[in-house]
């Protein structure tokens, strides 16, 4: 890289500690800290919300995917679009009356607050585990285009997301979320996008050079989309970092046509990024990294300036999903775990100081995490597979089917995540079987201890014994 393009990189990097200091002066009380006051409007909304889950992983992700399976590389980001569409069409009319700042607070008020804590834990690793993901691509990103050291990469650019997001909170990091939008629209669809066809020879250019099967929309597997539709369609609606964003509207149709306009944005963005990884198999056939292909390409095709500009573009989507992710972790410690349970009644004040102290603690963690793990799929893969396994189904059925009790929840969070794990270290990361053991032992758990407790519930209170108690 030019020294011209490092400096458009530190600029940025300037401009979003100067966000994190403004918005210091928005944070009033918790909640403004963890929903910036519920006030956003439609397009600030639209793209904070487009922000938060265009991540790291999903530009460089998609754009290796793209390089070893041509267009069939956009599922994985194309079902976080269904996922954010469906959170839209279908979970929105029964979320948004519970008015909670949290998915496991919404737990807690629909069954009890034992299936609203082991909720909060289990979101909080995966929270953790995608910010994970985000600093590792940030690492990444350095080290391969300003050829910096790959720990210390981490070290910086998740440091800036860490002091940014324990200043201002959600302000903050809706603020930064706005430059990051408009830097990673520019600088993927008017800029990497046009630059790398223009360098294969144009769609012509793809069509000769690559095999028929990189435009097969299921080159990739069927199984892997179907993979990818467990994991993020179903996992981004339970996802803390993307509901909370969805309680930031200022209403209730915002929060509806934003988020659905937010899901078709993110289905264009994976066709893009997924073109820009089957360009590189023309101009870079011979990568031995398919992980590096976004950053290589940028390397070879742009010119000084423009790598600098598209470095702080990319730079811009992952640190608006590492700060979603930071900040929902610290809200479910802070806001569920301490708050209601550790010391309940804490004040305003204490509250936001302890969110700010919890937020500095996961983000240490978080790039400890990133130096040891150093794999963006692997690591979104685990996360994705613990949270839906375990939360989609107690949040879907118990929005759904009134019948669901308590325990049932309670104990289908529990046995499911320690399935999920378990399978993990069993069947490999990158194993479909986890999820689906997940599901499976949530179904039944659900389903069998409902029908239980709810008939043992019915058979005492219509006994002659617990009628005389109630009189």
């Amino acid at each position: 890289m030019h020294s011209l393009d490092i400096i458009v990189l530190v600029l940025y990097f300037a401009v979003m500690i100067f966000v994190g200091f403004l918005g210091v002066k928005k944070v009033g009380n918790s909640e403004e800290y963890a929903l910036a006051g519920r006030n956003l409007g439609f397009f600030r909304y639209v793209g904070c919300l487009s922000a938060v889950v265009l991540g790291g992983a999903s530009t460089i992700g998609t754009a290796s995917l793209g390089y070893q399976y041509g267009i069939s590389g956009m599922w994985l980001v194309v079902m976080i679009g269904l996922g954010i569409v469906a959170i839209g069409l279908i979970f929105i009319g029964r979320i948004r009356p519970f008015r909670v700042v949290t998915i496991s607070e919404l737990l807690a008020k629909r069954f009890d607050s034992q299936s609203g804590l082991v909720a909060a834990i289990v979101i909080a690793i995966y929270d953790l585990m995608n910010t994970v993901t985000q600093i590792i691509a940030i690492g990444s990103i350095g080290h391969v285009l300003a050829g910096w050291n790959l720990t210390a990469s981490m070290i910086i650019g998740g440091g800036v997301v860490i002091f940014y997001t324990l200043l201002g909170g959600m302000w903050s990091v809706t603020m930064t979320d706005i430059i990051q939008f408009v830097l990673m629209t520019v600088g993927i669809c008017f800029i990497m996008l046009p630059i790398s066809l223009s360098n294969a020879g144009g769609w012509g250019g793809l069509l000769s050079h690559l095999p028929r099967s990189d435009f097969h929309l299921t080159h990739i597997g069927v199984w892997h989309i179907v993979q990818y539709f467990f994991l993020y369609t179903l996992g981004l609606v339970v996802s803390q970092d993307v509901m909370q964003r969805v309680f930031t509207a200022r209403n209730g149709v915002i929060q509806k046509l934003g988020t659905i306009s937010a899901g078709i944005y993110s289905i264009l963005y994976a066709i893009a990024i997924s073109i820009i990884g089957m360009c590189a198999i023309v101009v870079l056939p011979h990568l031995n990294d398919a992980q590096s292909t976004f950053t290589s390409l940028s390397l070879t095709i742009l010119p000084t300036g423009l790598l600098g500009l598209l470095l702080a573009s990319l730079c811009s989507a992952i640190m608006s999903t590492a700060s979603g992710t930071l900040i929902a972790a610290s809200t479910l410690i802070s806001h569920d775990i301490i708050n209601k349970h550790l010391f309940p009644g804490i004040t305003e004040r204490k509250l936001v100081q302890v969110s700010r102290m919890i937020t500095l603690a996961l983000g240490v963690v978080a790039i400890a995490f990133a130096a040891w793990i150093q794999q963006v799929i692997v690591a979104l893969d685990v996360a994705y597979a613990i949270l839906a396994g375990s939360i989609f189904l107690p949040l879907a059925l118990g929005l759904f089917w009134k019948k669901v009790t308590a325990k049932a929840a309670f104990y289908s969070i529990i046995l499911s995540a320690v399935v999920v794990i378990v399978s993990l270290g069993i069947d490999g990361l990158n194993a479909i079987t986890p999820i689906i053991y997940g599901f499976m032992v949530s179904l039944v758990c659900i389903v069998g201890l409902t029908l239980i407790t709810g008939r043992s519930a019915s058979s005492v209170s219509s006994s002659p014994s617990s009628v005389n108690k109630t009189t």
